[in-house]
């Protein structure tokens, strides 16, 4: 998105157009109407996640980063002290376990499976299709690829068979050859007590996460990345439980509104058509999901 573009770059990341597909704007499909708005500011990029950590690394390394792929943190001969930990180890995080801080049950958890297709984008817009129980995003990943993104409740749905509920989008992939298989990952809204423990933090997923429905899972990581160092720098985590604990607001605020809409079709509907006989209302609520965090 927007935001996580300017903070990735703030942080020494750049992508380039060989890297990623830009779009300029989020479209939502479903109640029998489509809405859409362009971004406020700037434009987004739909890019592998492969490609986004290839760049990432190099960016470290070049920062004087020294990577230790697959070492264990203990070994029979050697042991790695650190000044500090940072457990960015994800959803089912180990760090979070050793340090003691438990996370509660996550909230609304749901399952999300993606297939990238060769196939080129028909919109300069990422599509959130709306369905009974379920949403299918679709972003441009290159001049001659999209990503679909099934995400519900359901562990069993899959892809191919929840296109059934999207007949003019499975017209657009059907026949288009699969660049991938099939993969899956549970996503959900999660928030822990704390954050930090003595000289351990938590940071992305580790530390707490929104439904990917809101697409601001990275950027959300990008941003307690910025607030996690300057409270390294100072010495005082308690800085940093206080800036993730705003950071968090937004996107979960979001999150839940449009988890809301998912369960709640009677709700949903007229809220489509409002907002498509009125452009404004979705674009002021565009704008509201990409504003600037506050750290302090």
């Amino acid at each position: 998105m927007p935001d996580g573009l300017a903070v990735l770059r703030s942080l020494g990341v750049a992508l380039d157009a060989a890297d990623a597909q830009p779009f300029g704007g989020i479209r939502f499909v479903g109640c029998g109407v489509s809405v859409e708005s362009a971004f406020p500011n700037g434009y987004a990029l739909g890019v592998r996640r492969t490609v986004l950590h290839s760049r990432m690394v190099e960016a470290a390394a070049a920062a004087g980063v020294r990577m230790l792929w697959g070492t264990p943190v203990s070994m029979a001969d050697q042991t790695i002290r650190a000044r500090w930990i940072v457990g960015a180890d994800g959803f089912h995080s180990r760090v979070r376990r050793w340090a003691g801080l438990a996370a509660k049950p996550p909230v609304d958890q749901r399952f999300g499976f993606r297939i990238h297709y060769r196939v080129a984008p028909w919109s300069d817009y990422m599509e959130l299709h709306w369905g009974a129980g379920c949403q299918i995003y679709v972003t441009p990943i290159g001049a001659q690829e999209v990503c679909a993104a099934l995400i519900s409740r359901d562990r069993r749905l899959r892809l191919d068979e929840a296109l059934a509920q999207f007949p003019q989008l499975a017209a657009r992939l059907a026949g288009a050859p699969r660049a991938t298989t099939e993969r899956g990952a549970v996503t959900a809204n999660r928030s822990l007590p704390r954050v930090y423990r003595g000289n351990v933090a938590l940071i992305g997923d580790a530390s707490g996460s929104v439904d990917a429905i809101t697409g601001e899972g990275l950027c959300l990581s990008f941003h307690q990345a910025i607030a996690l160092a300057d409270s390294l720098a100072s010495g005082d985590l308690a800085r940093y439980q206080a800036a993730h604990r705003r950071l968090a607001r937004r996107p979960t605020l979001m999150s839940r509104l449009m988890l809301t809409m998912d369960r709640r079709t009677w709700l949903r509907t007229p809220a489509f058509r409002a907002m498509a006989f009125e452009p404004r209302i979705f674009q002021g609520l565009l704008s509201f999901h990409l504003c600037a965090p506050n750290y302090s």
